[in-house]
């Protein structure tokens, strides 16, 4: 049982860079809350990997589009991950090949708009949820919004320990990589990485998940959007 209740379909919007560790804190957020953690990032590492396995061009917006037009009658989002005509694809999007293509289709601003729907649906009855354009673009409204971040070379480090063990990645590689990254998705001219003007930050360079955890629910409950349970 969660140790807060959540008030009526509340939203949490959670942004920041790849591996600010949105994915980790929002889990354990939510289970501290009791609301489901969507991840808005598999939609778009979803589409990089049917894409890379089909064989569309990631440097064609107009092919990428048509894919995601096919898929999202497929596509099955859950807070157990993102199942694709019923099997649950969640594991195979984590590879750095698969996040750099995701990457590029994020870009594209017909793409976005096309998943942009899907997310508003699926944020109704309340959520948590994690990306990079949660409180500037898809969930404007939510009152909470926080922008997770950490040092270049921590991140870095964090997204090689997760890869070490499956792939030949140095951290040097990893580190220039996540800067490529950065740059596109700051850059890029349809919903950028950026923090909303009312959003909270929290740099997670030197705290534990618990840490950075404890202080949004201090926020949570001091804003009256959480209570202790009974």
């Amino acid at each position: 049982m969660a140790d807060w209740a959540a008030t009526e379909g509340l939203t949490i919007a959670i942004d920041g860079p790849s591996g600010s560790g949105k994915g980790t804190v929002a889990k354990m957020l939510a289970d501290e809350v009791g609301l489901p953690v969507l991840d808005t990032g598999l939609l778009y590492r979803l589409t990089g990997s049917v894409a890379l396995k089909r064989g569309v061009s990631l440097q064609s917006e107009s092919d990428v589009a048509a894919l995601v037009d096919c898929l999202l009658d497929e596509i099955n989002w859950t807070v157990d991950g993102i199942f694709l005509a019923g099997e649950n694809v969640t594991a195979g999007l984590r590879s750095e090949q698969v996040g750099a293509a995701a990457s590029q289709v994020a870009a594209m601003p017909s793409v976005r708009e096309k998943l942009l729907g899907l997310q508003h649906k699926l944020a109704e009855k309340g959520c948590i949820m994690d990306g990079r354009d949660i409180g500037t673009v898809v969930l404007p409204g939510a009152p909470a919004k926080f922008f997770l971040t950490a040092s270049v070379r921590e991140r870095a480090r964090r997204r090689w320990v997760q890869l070490k063990d499956d792939s030949d990645s140095s951290l040097e590689g990893v580190l220039e990589e996540l800067k490529v990254r950065d740059q596109r998705d700051a850059e890029r001219q349809h919903a950028p990485l950026k923090q909303a003007d009312d959003a909270i930050t929290i740099d997670s360079t030197t705290l534990r998940v618990d840490e950075v955890v404890d202080r949004m629910l201090g926020v949570l409950e001091r804003r009256k959007l959480i209570a202790r349970s009974a």
